[in-house]
Protein backbone atom coordinates (compact mmCIF):
# COMPACT_ATOMS: atom_id res chain seq x y z
CA UNK A 1 0.00 0.00 0.00
CA UNK A 2 1.31 3.46 -0.91
CA UNK A 3 1.66 6.04 1.72
CA UNK A 4 -1.07 8.47 2.40
CA UNK A 5 -0.19 12.05 1.18
CA UNK A 6 -2.17 13.32 3.99
CA UNK A 7 0.50 13.81 6.87
CA UNK A 8 -2.37 13.19 9.73
CA UNK A 9 -2.86 9.51 8.25
CA UNK A 10 0.73 8.82 8.21
CA UNK A 11 2.64 6.95 11.57
CA UNK A 12 5.73 8.75 12.16
CA UNK A 13 8.20 5.83 10.22
CA UNK A 14 6.27 6.87 7.13
CA UNK A 15 6.73 10.68 7.70
CA UNK A 16 10.47 9.97 8.84
CA UNK A 17 10.52 8.27 4.91
CA UNK A 18 8.58 10.69 3.14
CA UNK A 19 11.14 13.65 4.70
CA UNK A 20 14.22 11.49 4.13
CA UNK A 21 13.00 11.05 0.44
CA UNK A 22 13.18 14.87 0.16
CA UNK A 23 9.74 15.27 -1.16
CA UNK A 24 8.27 18.75 -0.39
CA UNK A 25 5.73 19.55 1.92
CA UNK A 26 2.85 21.85 1.65
CA UNK A 27 1.18 23.64 4.85
CA UNK A 28 -1.87 25.42 4.19
CA UNK A 29 -2.82 28.39 6.35
CA UNK A 30 -6.25 28.75 6.74
CA UNK A 31 -8.76 30.17 8.95
CA UNK A 32 -12.51 29.34 10.85
CA UNK A 33 -15.02 31.84 9.34
CA UNK A 34 -17.97 32.51 8.95
CA UNK A 35 -18.65 32.02 4.80
CA UNK A 36 -22.53 32.71 5.15
CA UNK A 37 -25.10 30.61 5.81
CA UNK A 38 -24.49 28.34 3.01
CA UNK A 39 -20.35 27.24 3.33
CA UNK A 40 -18.95 25.79 6.83
CA UNK A 41 -16.95 27.67 8.77
CA UNK A 42 -14.09 25.45 7.57
CA UNK A 43 -14.22 26.48 3.91
CA UNK A 44 -10.89 28.46 4.38
CA UNK A 45 -9.12 25.02 5.09
CA UNK A 46 -10.94 22.85 2.93
CA UNK A 47 -10.50 24.19 -0.20
CA UNK A 48 -6.69 24.77 0.05
CA UNK A 49 -6.06 21.02 1.00
CA UNK A 50 -8.00 19.83 -1.59
CA UNK A 51 -5.86 22.27 -4.21
CA UNK A 52 -2.67 20.51 -2.46
CA UNK A 53 -4.30 16.90 -3.07
CA UNK A 54 -4.69 17.83 -6.61
CA UNK A 55 -1.54 19.43 -7.61
CA UNK A 56 0.03 16.10 -5.80
CA UNK A 57 -1.23 14.29 -8.75
CA UNK A 58 1.57 16.54 -10.69
CA UNK A 59 4.24 16.70 -7.91
CA UNK A 60 4.80 13.60 -5.46
CA UNK A 61 4.37 15.73 -2.00
CA UNK A 62 3.01 15.47 1.61
CA UNK A 63 0.39 17.65 2.92
CA UNK A 64 1.18 19.08 6.32
CA UNK A 65 -2.33 19.31 8.77
CA UNK A 66 -3.55 22.74 7.67
CA UNK A 67 -3.56 25.51 10.51
CA UNK A 68 -7.05 26.23 11.23
CA UNK A 69 -6.84 29.43 12.79
CA UNK A 70 -6.27 32.62 10.94
CA UNK A 71 -5.85 36.34 10.94
CA UNK A 72 -8.69 38.71 12.41
CA UNK A 73 -11.42 38.95 9.43
CA UNK A 74 -11.83 42.42 8.16
CA UNK A 75 -15.35 43.08 7.10
CA UNK A 76 -14.67 44.33 3.86
CA UNK A 77 -13.24 41.40 2.57
CA UNK A 78 -14.14 38.05 5.31
CA UNK A 79 -17.67 40.34 7.16
CA UNK A 80 -15.60 41.11 10.29
CA UNK A 81 -15.83 39.50 13.56
CA UNK A 82 -19.34 40.13 14.34
CA UNK A 83 -19.78 36.49 13.35
CA UNK A 84 -20.39 33.75 15.83
CA UNK A 85 -18.30 30.91 14.57
CA UNK A 86 -15.19 32.94 13.15
CA UNK A 87 -12.04 32.08 15.63
CA UNK A 88 -9.21 34.46 14.51
CA UNK A 89 -5.58 34.46 15.59
CA UNK A 90 -4.25 37.78 16.34
CA UNK A 91 -1.20 38.71 14.27
CA UNK A 92 1.87 38.12 16.51
CA UNK A 93 -0.12 34.70 17.33
CA UNK A 94 -0.42 33.67 14.03
CA UNK A 95 3.11 34.71 12.95
CA UNK A 96 4.16 32.52 15.98
CA UNK A 97 2.44 29.85 15.22
CA UNK A 98 3.80 29.33 11.47
CA UNK A 99 7.10 29.92 12.70
CA UNK A 100 6.60 27.01 15.36
CA UNK A 101 4.83 24.62 12.94
CA UNK A 102 7.83 25.52 10.07
CA UNK A 103 10.25 24.50 12.14
CA UNK A 104 8.79 21.44 13.62
CA UNK A 105 8.85 20.27 10.18
CA UNK A 106 12.29 21.30 9.77
CA UNK A 107 13.21 19.35 12.77
CA UNK A 108 11.37 16.39 11.10
CA UNK A 109 13.96 16.47 7.78
CA UNK A 110 11.24 18.27 5.71
CA UNK A 111 13.79 20.40 3.62
CA UNK A 112 11.54 22.00 1.19
CA UNK A 113 8.11 23.35 2.71
CA UNK A 114 5.58 25.46 1.16
CA UNK A 115 3.33 27.59 2.62
CA UNK A 116 0.14 28.02 0.73
CA UNK A 117 -2.55 30.91 1.81
CA UNK A 118 -6.55 30.69 1.09
CA UNK A 119 -7.53 33.26 4.24
CA UNK A 120 -7.13 36.47 2.60
CA UNK A 121 -5.83 38.33 5.79
CA UNK A 122 -3.32 35.93 6.17
CA UNK A 123 -1.58 37.16 3.17
CA UNK A 124 0.82 40.02 4.92
CA UNK A 125 2.24 37.48 7.66
CA UNK A 126 3.33 34.47 6.01
CA UNK A 127 6.78 36.28 4.70
CA UNK A 128 8.06 37.14 8.18
CA UNK A 129 7.33 33.35 9.93
CA UNK A 130 8.61 31.93 7.50
CA UNK A 131 11.72 34.28 7.96
CA UNK A 132 11.67 33.89 11.76
CA UNK A 133 11.76 29.83 10.79
CA UNK A 134 14.60 30.51 7.85
CA UNK A 135 16.80 32.23 10.99
CA UNK A 136 16.83 28.83 13.03
CA UNK A 137 16.85 26.47 9.72
CA UNK A 138 18.54 27.97 7.29
CA UNK A 139 19.09 24.77 5.25
CA UNK A 140 15.51 24.74 4.48
CA UNK A 141 13.51 26.26 1.42
CA UNK A 142 10.54 27.96 1.71
CA UNK A 143 7.87 28.99 -0.57
CA UNK A 144 5.41 30.96 -0.14
CA UNK A 145 1.65 31.85 -1.87
CA UNK A 146 0.26 34.43 -0.29
CA UNK A 147 -2.13 34.27 -3.20
CA UNK A 148 -3.69 30.88 -4.47
CA UNK A 149 -4.85 31.97 -7.34
CA UNK A 150 -3.27 32.57 -11.12
CA UNK A 151 -3.38 35.45 -12.72
CA UNK A 152 -6.44 34.60 -15.01
CA UNK A 153 -6.55 35.57 -18.85
CA UNK A 154 -9.65 37.37 -20.30
CA UNK A 155 -10.97 33.90 -21.62
CA UNK A 156 -10.69 32.20 -17.90
CA UNK A 157 -12.10 35.32 -16.53
CA UNK A 158 -14.97 35.33 -18.96
CA UNK A 159 -15.69 31.76 -17.85
CA UNK A 160 -15.84 31.78 -14.42
CA UNK A 161 -17.10 35.32 -14.24
CA UNK A 162 -19.77 35.59 -17.40
CA UNK A 163 -21.42 38.32 -15.44
CA UNK A 164 -18.35 40.25 -14.91
CA UNK A 165 -15.68 40.22 -12.85
CA UNK A 166 -16.64 42.23 -9.38
CA UNK A 167 -12.86 42.11 -7.94
CA UNK A 168 -11.61 39.39 -5.90
CA UNK A 169 -11.81 41.71 -2.70
CA UNK A 170 -15.25 40.21 -2.76
CA UNK A 171 -14.99 37.05 -3.51
CA UNK A 172 -15.48 35.56 -0.21
CA UNK A 173 -18.20 33.05 0.02
CA UNK A 174 -19.45 33.68 -3.35
CA UNK A 175 -19.13 32.23 -6.83
CA UNK A 176 -15.63 30.81 -6.17
CA UNK A 177 -15.59 29.14 -2.82
CA UNK A 178 -19.63 28.10 -3.39
CA UNK A 179 -17.95 26.18 -7.01
CA UNK A 180 -15.10 24.72 -5.43
CA UNK A 181 -17.17 23.57 -2.35
CA UNK A 182 -19.63 22.10 -4.89
CA UNK A 183 -16.27 20.03 -5.94
CA UNK A 184 -14.79 19.51 -2.60
CA UNK A 185 -17.44 19.06 -0.28
CA UNK A 186 -21.11 19.43 -1.93
CA UNK A 187 -22.34 17.80 1.26
CA UNK A 188 -21.22 20.73 3.34
CA UNK A 189 -22.86 23.20 0.95
CA UNK A 190 -26.62 24.40 2.07
CA UNK A 191 -28.20 24.73 -1.09
CA UNK A 192 -31.69 26.08 0.01
CA UNK A 193 -29.37 28.89 2.16
CA UNK A 194 -28.07 30.40 -0.68
CA UNK A 195 -28.42 33.86 -1.69
CA UNK A 196 -26.84 36.88 -2.92
CA UNK A 197 -26.07 39.95 -0.67
CA UNK A 198 -22.99 42.69 -0.73
CA UNK A 199 -22.26 45.39 1.82
CA UNK A 200 -24.02 48.63 1.45
CA UNK A 201 -20.56 50.50 0.77
CA UNK A 202 -17.44 48.77 -0.18
CA UNK A 203 -15.02 51.80 -0.49
CA UNK A 204 -11.29 51.21 -1.24
CA UNK A 205 -10.12 52.60 2.22
CA UNK A 206 -10.89 50.71 5.59
CA UNK A 207 -12.39 51.76 8.85
CA UNK A 208 -11.90 50.68 12.21
CA UNK A 209 -14.21 50.34 13.64
CA UNK A 210 -16.12 49.27 10.65
CA UNK A 211 -19.26 50.81 9.88
CA UNK A 212 -22.47 48.57 9.86
CA UNK A 213 -22.49 49.11 6.20
CA UNK A 214 -19.26 48.14 5.34
CA UNK A 215 -20.60 44.28 6.53
CA UNK A 216 -23.26 42.35 5.26
CA UNK A 217 -26.34 40.58 7.38
CA UNK A 218 -25.60 37.57 5.53
CA UNK A 219 -21.34 37.66 5.78
CA UNK A 220 -21.54 37.33 1.85
CA UNK A 221 -20.09 39.79 -0.07
CA UNK A 222 -21.10 38.90 -3.53
CA UNK A 223 -23.37 36.28 -5.34
CA UNK A 224 -22.89 32.56 -4.80
CA UNK A 225 -26.33 31.79 -7.22
CA UNK A 226 -23.90 32.70 -10.19
CA UNK A 227 -21.84 29.12 -8.39
CA UNK A 228 -21.64 25.84 -10.52
CA UNK A 229 -19.85 22.77 -10.60
CA UNK A 230 -18.11 23.17 -13.88
CA UNK A 231 -16.47 26.74 -12.37
CA UNK A 232 -15.45 25.05 -9.57
CA UNK A 233 -13.54 22.24 -11.73
CA UNK A 234 -12.17 24.72 -13.60
CA UNK A 235 -10.46 26.83 -10.60
CA UNK A 236 -9.31 23.38 -8.48
CA UNK A 237 -7.39 22.89 -11.79
CA UNK A 238 -6.20 26.12 -11.89
CA UNK A 239 -4.49 26.45 -8.54
CA UNK A 240 -3.56 22.93 -8.50
CA UNK A 241 -1.47 23.74 -11.77
CA UNK A 242 -0.18 27.26 -9.95
CA UNK A 243 1.10 25.22 -6.68
CA UNK A 244 2.33 22.10 -8.93
CA UNK A 245 4.16 24.62 -11.27
CA UNK A 246 5.46 26.75 -8.13
CA UNK A 247 6.77 23.87 -6.35
CA UNK A 248 8.79 22.34 -9.61
CA UNK A 249 10.37 25.92 -10.30
CA UNK A 250 11.40 26.70 -7.07
CA UNK A 251 12.17 23.17 -5.45
CA UNK A 252 13.73 21.73 -8.90
CA UNK A 253 11.17 18.69 -9.10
Amino acid sequence: MAPPQLMQEMTWPEAHDAARANKPVVLAIGSTEQHGPHLPLSTDVLLPMAVALEAAKQVDLVVAPAIQFGAMSRALSGGGETFPGTLSLRAGTLIETIQQVLSALARAGFRRVCVQNWHYENAGFLWEACDLASQHHPDVRFLILENPFPELTDAQKKEIFPKGFPGWDVEHASIIETSLMYVVRPDLVRKDKIADDEAQRHPSWDVVPAPKEFIPKSGVLWHPTEASESIGRLVLKLCADRLAEALRTEFHL
